[in-house]
């Protein structure tokens, strides 16, 4: 199957155009797509890393991953991902102090998950990149 890919006016992301076939798909880049629009192969795509699609590029007619992009992207996953773990640490916090309990683990389990993206600066793969959650 063929796909049209070209990088998003903004420059931050590729496009992709699947045709329904109505047309050619040739006539499609060249009545709906902008200039740069290349047809390529589906089974070309990335689509093993869909989750940093927003992070694709298209460089030299080829579709890559913007290892860059890919870290931000895990960030902004970690942010999401910890928001309500750190709102239930913050209840167990106070908990803790109305009780007059040890505050210790729940003081390091908040700063671990306010940690959390730099891990992201450590890793050297997309696949070491998808393995990083903030529950444990």
């Amino acid at each position: 199957m063929k796909v049209i890919i070209y990088q998003n006016p903004k420059g931050d992301n590729v496009c992709a155009c699947h045709p329904t076939g109505e047309l050619p798909i040739e006539e499609v880049l060249i009545k709906d797509c902008p200039a740069g629009a290349i047809i390529v192969d589906d089974s070309d795509l990335p689509y093993e890393h869909d989750e940093f699609f927003n992070a694709w590029r298209l460089i030299d007619g080829k579709v890559s991953i913007d290892f860059n992009a890919a870290q931000e992207l895990t960030k902004d996953r970690l942010r999401i991902e910890r928001a309500p773990l750190l709102t239930a640490q913050d209840v167990l916090f106070q908990r803790a102090l109305e009780t007059g309990s040890d505050t210790s683990a729940i003081i390091a389990e908040k700063q671990r998950l306010r940690d959390i993206t730099k891990l992201a600066d450590q890793a050297k793969t997309l696949d070491e990149l998808k393995l990083i959650k903030a529950q444990q």
